[in-house]
């Protein structure tokens, strides 16, 4: 039944697509991580262009990395720090974990639509939780930070299963936290710029 459904299987790339690029927003290296272990023990199919992904060398790499930055998200000061790169590597991470199920569109189209969706999606919420972070550091005095921390963590994990378990609700997921993201982001920019007309 399903088979008669037309692009069904660019619908499915796209709903895991999205789904991982969200992960990458929380976390740059545990949606990567989860990828190439899915990849390497063959329950995650992946195109012959992003076969590096599934081999044993980028799942040591991804695997490292992920304690790595998991880890130092509980160091004061330093979690500040990784936010300032974090944006942009998510946005990069996203791109690629997007491409990476949609590799038979052809170079220029596959490129444009990860840079524009994945990038994209993954941006938002990387800079919408940096917000959170902040905001944390201000109310809290840091304090606060470990539970963002943790909450970053599990929404990636969370994110990166969904996607490849229950693609349909992963993309739904993405959808709602990017509307809400949006949404809370203006109310609070509306609130810091009426601050600033008072002072």
């Amino acid at each position: 039944m399903l088979d008669n459904i037309p692009y069904l299987s660019y619908i499915l790339s796209a709903f895991i697509g999205i789904g991982l690029a969200a992960a990458t927003g929380f976390r740059v290296f545990l949606p990567m991580f989860i990828v190439s272990l899915a990849s390497y023990f063959h329950w995650l199919p992946m195109n012959e262009h992003f076969e590096w992904l599934a081999g044993l060398p980028a799942l040591i790499t991804t695997g490292i990395a992920t304690v790595a930055e998991i880890l130092t998200y509980y160091i004061p000061f330093i979690d500040h720090l990784l936010d300032t790169i974090s944006i942009p590597m998510a946005t990069v991470a996203g791109s690629i974990l997007f491409a990476s199920q949609f590799a038979e569109l052809g170079t220029f189209p596959q490129w444009a639509l990860a840079l524009i969706a994945g990038g994209g999606t993954a941006a938002t919420i990387s800079t919408g939780f940096a917000g959170i972070r902040a905001a944390s550091t201000a109310t809290t005095g840091g304090l606060g930070n470990s539970v963002v921390g943790t909450t970053e963590t599990a929404g990636a994990g969370i994110m990166s299963v969904l996607a490849i378990a229950l693609p349909f609700v992963a993309a739904i997921a993405s959808i709602v936290l990017l509307i809400l993201i949006i949404v809370f982001g203006r109310r609070a920019l509306k609130k810091i710029q009426r601050r600033k007309g008072t002072l």
